[in-house]
């Protein structure tokens, strides 16, 4: 019973501070043009993988007066859809950008809310972030092939951990679970709120295996308390001395991808002026060392292009979703 109750205080709690500052972010837009003050909306908490995107998205605006003021607020909650919802509230709306992505599909397909990317307008796929299966320094595992012959001898007994269900992580679980003989729906994915969590159940040997953002690994892979055995990226990337699933053997490759939408209804002009913004964005120097520093992959794509690539991957994480029997 008191866990009852904490849960449902801290629920409402929750509620309240959502919508505290979704309610600021809506005021902060009366009569504001995108020029003039945009919001960028990070559905998720600070320090994580989307509150990282849209701070170095306000940096690089800022440095190059793209905008006269950018600002990021925190929506946090449910794989992005808390933030998508209240976005999809906002029509008309024409100086607010919501940064999203992958982990964003995994959390609508298993959202109970009536929310999509249909909801939205879509602005512009910026950037690819990719994810890295780990083993503790002290692991008996020194390949992947090593690791995924033991894996598949004792699914359950072999404990990966990642992020929250539904999440990327636990996307490329299954897929990786698949490709070598395991029922996606039997892999025992031990999920957790962030890549902190994951990496102190590492070394703490409580799973076998974990998978997050190498962004989440890279210092304790550089410092030698975890060996990184594969990454997901299609093609090596820049910086990441990891090889690819695809390199290994695996026909296994998930980007976690990154990008703006927009409230709906706004008018053809301001949809273009978003782009615009974007666009102008991507081409600073700044937003170059961020894709740098961040060993992130350009993937820029706007209109039907980001659109086609929305439709494609929408179906392709649904298909695993279900496979995951989540």
């Amino acid at each position: 019973m008191k866990k009852t109750i904490l849960t449902i205080a801290f629920a409402a709690v929750t509620a309240v501070l959502v919508l505290a500052a979704t309610a600021n972010a809506s005021s902060a837009g009366g009569g504001a043009t995108a020029r003039s003050k945009l919001t960028l909306l990070a559905p998720a908490a600070p320090g994580g993988g989307w509150d990282a995107f849209a701070r170095e998205s306000q940096q690089a605006l800022r440095a190059n007066s793209i905008v006269n003021n950018a600002r990021v607020i925190n929506v946090p909650g449910a794989g992005g859809t808390i933030g998508l919802g209240q976005v999809a509230q906002m029509d008309g709306r024409e100086d607010l950008l919501l940064a999203t992505g992958a982990a964003m599909m995994g959390g609508i397909e298993l959202s109970t809310a009536d929310v999509s990317f249909d909801d939205v307008t879509l602005i512009a796929r910026v950037a690819d972030d990719y994810n890295v299966l780990v083993v503790p320094k002290d692991s008996p595992y020194e390949t992947i092939d090593e690791f995924t012959t033991a894996w598949a001898a004792d699914p359950g007994g072999t404990a990966v951990a990642g992020g929250s269900l539904g999440s990327i992580d636990h996307l490329l679980s299954g897929l990786l679970g698949r490709e070598i003989g395991i029922d996606p729906a039997a892999v025992n994915y031990v999920a957790y709120a962030g890549g902190g969590e994951v990496l102190t159940s590492l070394l703490s040997n409580t799973v076998t295996a974990g998978i997050s953002s190498y962004n989440d690994f890279r210092d304790q892979i550089e410092a030698g308390a975890v060996r990184a055995l594969g990454t997901s990226a299609a093609e090596p990337i820049d910086g990441i001395d990891v090889p690819t699933f695809i390199e290994s053997g695996y026909d296994v490759e998930m980007s976690n991808w990154r990008g703006y939408a927009a409230p709906p209804g706004i008018s053809e002009e301001a949809r273009q002026e978003l782009v615009d913004i974007v666009t102008e964005m991507h081409a600073t120097p700044e937003w170059g060392d961020a894709i740098s520093r961040n060993r992130w992959s350009d993937s820029y794509a706007t209109g039907g292009d980001f659109q086609g690539f929305i439709d494609t991957e929408s179906l392709r994480v649904a298909s695993i979703v279900e496979e995951l029997g989540l």
